[in-house]
């Protein structure tokens, strides 16, 4: 029995975040953890669902199925196996069983608080000599992290503005003047989308006057993506001075894509460009949270290097679970999901907007000097795609050249204020 027990929390230490607890903290850990199987194409876990749970893959194979389609195989006692199957919540993925499965299921719950409690010096025996710093820090991101997963991570909300112009837009029977006047509630915004329509990208041959004679000229679709856009300045927000640089790199970034998607839609492919701006401004959305997530955790991400591989880890999940919380379009958390996912290949045949943002974030990376690492053109698959449509490698950053005035343009378009 001695033997079995100690075989078991062996097995524990494998997974992570369990191999900082204590033998006695696993034993009462196993104690209160429950044994589920499950068989051959059963479901394990459902998307959408917030159950407060940690399942840890002990044995068997299951297949994760994200919103977009793409799917992922995690087999038990490999590397994709040690952390908690799909952790965050609300759950971002199907799971069902491939092969015969066994779980050991936790609540998150429970694990938070022995990991809280688990004694630092064990972590510094284990770290060597000099562990002391090492120990506080790793102590610090498994806490972060576990608030991630326990979802007590605050998701940032849809500006008001760009909520109800979106509702009203989407009725069958709204108007032109019943956009306007949603958008006329918010005088700023009234503003913003004014000085939008007489701007380069839209003028006519006379500039517009007022809110309505805004709409008509742009189209509802593209009133309501540009409302969103102009709204999501203010999610860029942090309350502290050291992350809200952070905050400001990350929304130039974000409008540097968002010129190069809209560039690239009009150019190469037949998608509309300000939904490409929009999927563009918002590919990165996901670190959004995790910076104001930081504010709490000061010590921690005093060290970049903490910061950038926390932001690098978790921009993916967490910018699909804040997409899916705004509903937005399957679309856009692909978008999302894979921006910078060089080796992606949408199953669609035509473009779509995951391959704009690919290759406007390629691009971005190249025009910025950040080179160390980015693949070929012709070894990524999007630039491939959006190469059927009058891109090739003799135009693709000629393209751009020559374009700049046009993303100039949308850059400014984007710094309205």
């Amino acid at each position: 029995m001695g033997g079995q027990e100690s075989l078991q929390l062996r097995r524990l230490k494998d997974f992570q975040p369990l191999g900082r607890l204590t033998d006695d903290q696993l034993v009462l850990l196993a104690s209160r953890a429950e044994r589920r199987t499950h068989g051959p194409g059963q479901r394990v876990m459902e998307r959408g669902v917030r159950d407060g749970l940690d399942f840890f893959l002990i044995s068997g194979k299951v297949e994760l199925e994200s919103v977009d389609g793409r799917k992922t195989v995690i087999e038990a006692e490999t590397e994709k196996a040690v952390n908690p199957i799909a952790r965050l919540q609300p759950r971002m993925y199907d799971v069902t069983a491939v092969k015969p499965c066994e779980f050991l299921v936790i609540e998150q719950e429970v694990l938070n608080q022995m990991l809280r409690s688990a004694p630092v010096a064990q972590v510094e025996m284990d770290s060597g000599d000099g562990g002391a710093d090492e120990s506080e820090e790793h102590h610090l991101l498994m806490e972060f992290y576990a608030e991630l997963r326990s979802n007590q991570l605050k998701l940032p909300s849809v500006p008001d503005v760009a909520w109800k112009v979106r509702r009203v837009v989407d009725r069958e029977d709204s108007t032109a003047l019943d956009v306007s006047k949603a958008v006329s509630a918010d005088p700023a915004m009234a503003a913003k989308l004014v000085r939008s329509c007489n701007s380069p990208l839209y003028r006519g041959f006379s500039d517009v006057r007022n809110v309505r004679e805004a709409v008509v000229r742009l189209g509802m679709r593209t009133t309501r993506q540009l409302v969103t856009v102009f709204a999501m300045r203010e999610v860029f927000k942090t309350r502290r001075a050291s992350l809200q640089k952070e905050m400001e790199q990350l929304w130039r970034h974000s409008r540097e894509v968002a010129a190069l998607c809209w560039v690239l839609a009009d150019h190469a492919t037949r998608i509309d460009p300000e939904e490409a701006l929009l999927a563009g401004l918002l590919h990165d959305i996901g670190i959004v949270p995790v910076l104001v997530q930081a504010e709490h955790h000061v010590n921690l991400f005093a060290d970049e290097k903490n910061l950038q591989h926390a932001m690098s880890e978790l921009r993916a999940d967490v910018g699909c679970a804040v997409l899916e919380n705004w509903q937005f379009p399957k679309a856009f958390i692909e978008s999302a999901r894979h921006a910078e996912d060089w080796s992606y290949e949408c199953r669609e045949s035509a473009p779509q907007l995951v391959d704009v943002v690919i290759v406007a974030q390629l691009h971005s990376m190249i025009g910025s000097s950040q080179n160390a690492g980015l693949p070929a053109f012709d070894q990524v698959p999007a630039w491939r795609r959006l190469g059927e449509l009058d891109l090739n490698a003799s135009r693709s950053l000629q393209l751009l050249s020559e374009a700049r005035e046009r993303v100039d343009e949308v850059q400014k378009l984007l710094s309205i204020r």
